[in-house]
């Protein structure tokens, strides 16, 4: 590859510098006016990568029966998206109204659909249980509710979240099973875990447990170790009633992503290796299980392109202006040492760019001094309409960005070789071939007319006390 590092081939942030494989994607998108002056920023998703990502998932638990992947609809809320992955054979988790309909419209048949939310309303219910859509409820109390809407009648498959109080990973907020957490039923403090027999006793129609220890940050021993703690109670209600009630287990997602290089680890292989050191009985199809996963299968399958408006030098610091900052990169300007991101240096054709290394901060557009990308960060010299590239940011980044100043959302395309280039995981650098790179729609970028609608334009005066 062209671009140059530190001799150690890292950067002071533990982040590696790019390979080639999406050198030819971008090249392409500028060429094809897809990245440019008067579309500065966009999001890619390799469809092809999605794919292989799917079958790597289902590869992994091919030994056990019964399993259904969901795809978590937070990670990546697009619609296109959300189809391609229920053609690949995902179900999708959600956890709210409007990703319940993103999952409606997507395609994804009730059954293979599940809600989780601690904050579910009486219409939300109601409807997840009208369609057939699984519910996990997040506390005893909405079980009371649940009661209450319940139709005998429906097919939905009704489960309790509890927490298994295992402790946090390194990113506090990623962590889901710490001793105060808000999701699910805590399962150590005293009483809790008499409470969920009981539940389970007062309704026959309860057959799922259901667990998240949390994502990023958390370590393979600590999710293996909360969903064994589940596995335990599922054993013990359906010993204390004397029946097999409980019948499946939603062991949630939260595979950490590796952003320092392009290594996936932990691979879904490793990450079954876990658990079935922690709980050996999981895979022996006495349960059936659900899954969760999101950023670890779109992550490193996306990246975010953005022009570089201008430069300029202060105290003595270089930095290059772009048009991908907070709004679309939240994580990585409001928690930096935590989520961040390897950037890519490309001139204004979209080729690599070469040359000596230079310290660089790479900053966003939003209005506060805090909107950094990258700080320091060791690329050939980034001037005026060059491209920088942030990789890893197929889950969470471009799919749902933050509306701060009233920036457009940026336009989303999937991309992949044209027919008859396959795709293939042990050749990325696809800089070395001149494949055709094929672009479609995935979202379209927000208009100024959109923004103006958005923001109550129908109702300019409102409050300000005309009748005409």
């Amino acid at each position: 590859m062209t671009q140059t590092t530190s001799a150690s081939g890292h950067h002071e942030d533990g982040t590696a510098p790019p390979p080639a494989r999406f050198d030819a994607v971008v090249r392409a998108a500028v060429g094809q006016g897809l990245l440019g002056e008067s579309s500065p920023v966009a999001g890619f998703i390799d469809t092809e990568g999605v794919r292989a990502s799917v079958e790597a998932l289902h590869d992994a638990f091919a030994a056990t029966p019964g399993v259904l992947h969901t795809f978590a609809a937070k990670a990546c809320s697009l619609v296109p998206v959300l189809r391609l992955l229920a053609e690949c054979g995902m179900g999708c988790e959600v956890a709210s109204p409007g990703e319940l309909r993103l999952a409606v419209e997507a395609g994804f048949a009730a059954a293979r659909v599940v809600l989780d939310s601690p904050a579910k309303t009486r219409e939300e219910i109601r409807l997840a249980l009208a369609l057939g859509v699984a519910v996990n409820a997040d506390s005893l109390d909405e079980l009371r509710r649940i009661d209450a809407l319940r139709d005998p009648g429906t097919a939905s498959v009704l489960g309790l979240r509890v927490n298994p109080q295992v402790g946090g990973g390194s990113i506090g907020p990623m962590s889901t099973a710490t001793d105060t957490s808000k999701f699910g039923v805590a399962l150590r403090d005293p009483g809790a875990r008499e409470a969920i027999v009981a539940a389970f006793r007062e309704r026959p129609w309860l057959t799922r447990l259901h667990a998240h220890v949390g994502s990023q940050g958390c370590p393979l021993e600590l999710i293996a170790n909360g969903v064994a703690r589940t596995y335990e109670l599922a054993e013990e209600i359906n010993a204390t009633l004397g029946v097999r009630q409980v019948t499946s287990l939603d062991i949630g997602g939260g595979l950490p992503v590796n952003f320092a290089d392009e290594t996936v680890r932990p691979s879904y292989a490793d990450y079954v290796a876990a658990l079935a050191a922690a709980a050996p009985g999981l895979f022996s199809g006495r349960y059936s299980l659900v899954t969760e996963f999101g950023r670890s299968l779109l992550a490193k399958n996306g990246f975010i392109g953005a022009r570089v408006e201008y430069t300029k030098e202060a105290g003595g610091r270089r930095i290059a202006l772009t048009h991908a900052g907070a709004q679309t990169a939240t994580r990585t300007v409001l928690m930096p040492d935590a989520w961040p991101l390897r950037i890519g240096a490309f001139g204004p054709d979209g080729t690599p760019k070469s040359g000596p290394s230079l310290a660089q901060d790479i900053a966003g557009p939003c209005c506060f001094a805090g909107d950094v990308v990258a700080y320091g960060r060791e690329l050939p010299e980034l001037a005026e309409d060059d491209v920088v590239v942030l990789y890893d940011t197929g889950a969470y980044y471009f799919s749902t960005p933050w509306a701060y100043n009233s920036l457009p959302r940026p336009a989303v395309y999937g991309f992949r070789a044209a027919a008859g280039q396959e795709h293939d995981d042990s050749r990325h650098d696809r800089s070395r071939h001149d494949e055709p790179v094929a672009f479609v729609t995935v979202r379209d970028a927000q208009s100024l007319d959109d923004i103006a609608a958005e923001s109550g334009l129908a109702h300019a005066d409102a409050l300000i006390g005309r009748d005409d």
